[in-house]
């Protein structure tokens, strides 16, 4: 009588994974990969069959296997065919023993275990001799990069004028890193990943080879989080038929792949593209405590940002079979809605926070500042916005911005009502308007309170007035007047020899810089005009050359002074009557110094300074 336990064993020593189970034993079988096949068949059809081939891609997607298969291709032998074939219907001699991986002409080896050059010289060694029963002595090396640099050359030779008996098959991951001189000798394939449309499909054929029920959507996750691999995909499914212990639904691969709901990862996106963050935080909370990761979260935020985004250049996207409805329809939603530049920065701060997250000791802590700077974000103007508004000017009305929150009496459907200018006014610092993408810009200069109703009209008509700047900047030479009676002199310095004045405004002033300016200048300048004149200063660089630093002025004026001054009868005079005499410095005396106009010495030049070499 048998024991039913070793017999239990017996069954679970003997089952197979899927991805063993379902391997691809012809080139009908190899999903995804039609290019190459075409290639092959033309190949064999006509007799142009190789001597070396280059398989490169990604994980999964195939290259040991069509390694194997086109093993089995050029060693086809039946009783009525025996020449290499691609049409491997019926099977060979040597087919199931090459697929298995234990035929003797058929040399699979490990690179990555076999990187010397002692390897490829015992290869060398036997390619001399005749295969033991196949037509052909094939060598599969898989992951050949790892191959050492002095494996690579002594296989050069060998490689280009091998044996008519011997074919070579390499398989990589990483093409780069194969020398040039080897993928010269090689036909190369570069093999595609799969579609996510494929990767469903050849799931629904799996499970129903294997009885299992399986909802859609979950074959939808597992082709997504797959991305590209048919031999990922086949081991999540292989996990979730384990983990069901029933029928497969979404909700058992979302739990068991950590994954948050796609619908409310758009709920999510929704609310901080409104900038409702009490909304998003809780919502963020929901989906943590039912098992999401919150790295995988935001990684979500993120494909989803540049789905919305790819939507708007190209439509036909909303096709893929890996997406939900809801993705569909709400994502060609807020395409036709949001800027691109909204999405854009959305991605960056995505990009930057995902990392943030997971190198943090506090995940969850991590995620909600990132969705607090999001939220935050939605709300403000892009650069170039508010530098139009600051100069005057209206900005041009973009195709979407930030996403509105909706109205109480509402309907459930998103409020994506783009955001018109308009001008509010809340106090001292009042907005001047509203941005087009973005929130409220506040004004640099403190808006005109209204009348008072106690206040008589000619009351009113007064506080309307203009007031006067306390203190008043009308040129860049004030701004260095101002670091002198402020005792700031290295920054005064600094200003004098680094600032080309463009354009100066109450409260916005336009500068070019010289090559030697620090960087933080315009920074440094902003803060010590607010300091200084108590009221804000915008300090923005202009793309204008702008005028003359007051150094350089300083020094046009001296030299202008020098030359009138060495023109002057008197002055050459002196200089002709003692040689080696010059002209130090010029002083020009103050009006009040200054002879009476119509006295005879109206007339007399500047002081010049002369400097006597030869005479005390």
């Amino acid at each position: 009588m048998s024991d039913p336990a070793l017999e239990q064993t017996g069954k679970t020593a003997a089952y197979r994974v899927l991805a063993r189970k379902y391997r691809p034993a012809d080139f009908s079988a190899l999903i995804g990969q039609e290019p190459m096949v075409r290639t092959l068949t033309n190949a064999f059809s006509s007799g142009r069959i190789a001597q070396a081939w280059m398989l490169t891609g990604v994980r999964g997607v195939g290259k040991t296997t069509t390694a194997r298969i086109l093993a089995r291709a050029l060693n086809y032998k039946t009783d009525s065919v025996d020449q290499p074939s691609v049409d491997l219907t019926i099977p060979g001699q040597h087919c199931q023993a090459i697929m298995e991986g234990r035929h003797v002409d058929v040399i699979e080896m490990d690179a990555a275990s076999h990187t010397g050059i002692d390897d490829i010289r015992e290869i060398i060694e036997q390619v001399r001799y005749a295969p033991v029963s196949a037509r052909y002595k094939v060598y599969i090396i898989d992951e050949v990069h790892m191959l050492s640099t002095q494996a690579f050359n002594g296989l050069l030779k060998t490689l280009e004028e091998p044996p008519p008996h011997v074919k070579f098959i390499f398989a990589t991951t990483e093409i780069r890193k194969v020398p040039i001189t080897v993928l010269s000798r090689c036909q190369r394939f570069d093999l595609r990943r799969v579609g996510a449309e494929t990767l469903v499909a050849h799931l629904g054929k799996i499970a129903g080879l294997e009885a299992i029920e399986v909802e859609d959507a979950a074959l939808a996750m597992i082709a997504r989080a797959a991305e590209g691999s048919v031999r990922d995909s086949l081991s999540i499914f292989d996990q979730a038929i384990a983990h069901s212990a029933g029928a497969v639904t979404a909700e058992t691969v979302r739990g068991m792949l950590g994954l948050a709901d796609r619908a409310r990862v758009i709920d999510l996106f929704e609310h901080v593209m409104k900038g409702d963050m009490p909304s998003a935080l809780a919502e963020f909370r929901a989906q943590y405590d039912t098992g999401a990761d919150p790295a995988t979260v935001l990684t979500d935020l993120a494909e989803f940002t540049h789905f919305v985004t790819r939507l708007r250049f190209v439509p036909s996207a909303a096709g893929d079979a890996s997406l939900t409805e809801d993705e569909r329809t709400r994502g060609a939603a807020f395409a036709g809605t949001l800027s691109v530049k909204v999405l854009s920065r959305a991605w960056q701060m995505l990009l930057k926070g995902i990392p943030e997250v997971q190198s943090s000791n506090r995940p969850v802590s991590a995620a909600e500042m990132v969705l607090i700077r999001l939220a935050h974000a939605a709300d403000l103007p892009t650069l170039d916005e508010a530098m139009r508004l600051l100069d005057g000017a209206q900005p041009p009305v973009p195709n979407g911005g930030g996403l509105r929150p909706p109205t109480q009496g509402g309907s459930g459907a998103p409020a994506m009502a783009r955001t018109a200018p308009a001008a509010i006014s809340a106090g001292p610092l009042a907005p001047a308007r509203m941005l087009q993408g973005g929130g409220p810009v506040a004004r640099l200069v403190e808006s005109e309170p209204a009348a008072r109703p106690q206040e008589t009209a000619p009351a009113a008509e007064a506080r309307a007035e203009p007031v006067a700047d306390a203190v008043p900047v009308r040129s860049l030479a004030d701004i260095v007047g101002l670091a002198d009676a402020n005792r700031d002199m290295a920054f005064k310095v600094v200003l004098r020899r680094c600032v080309r004045p463009v354009r100066i405004e109450p409260g916005h002033l336009q500068i070019a810089l010289t090559a030697d300016a620090p960087k933080t200048l315009p920074t440094d300048l902003s803060n010590k005009l607010k300091a200084w004149t108590k009221r804000n200063w915008l300090v923005s660089l202009s793309r204008e050359e702008g005028g003359r630093t007051l150094a350089e002025e300083e020094a046009a004026r001296r030299e202008t002074a020098f030359l009138d001054a060495s023109q002057d009868p008197a002055v050459a005079a002196i200089l002709a009557r003692f040689p080696g005499a010059k002209v130090i410095d010029v002083r020009i005396p103050d009006a009040q110094d200054l002879p009476d106009a119509g006295g005879a010495e109206a007339d007399l030049p500047l002081d010049p300074t002369v400097d006597d070499d030869d005479e005390n």
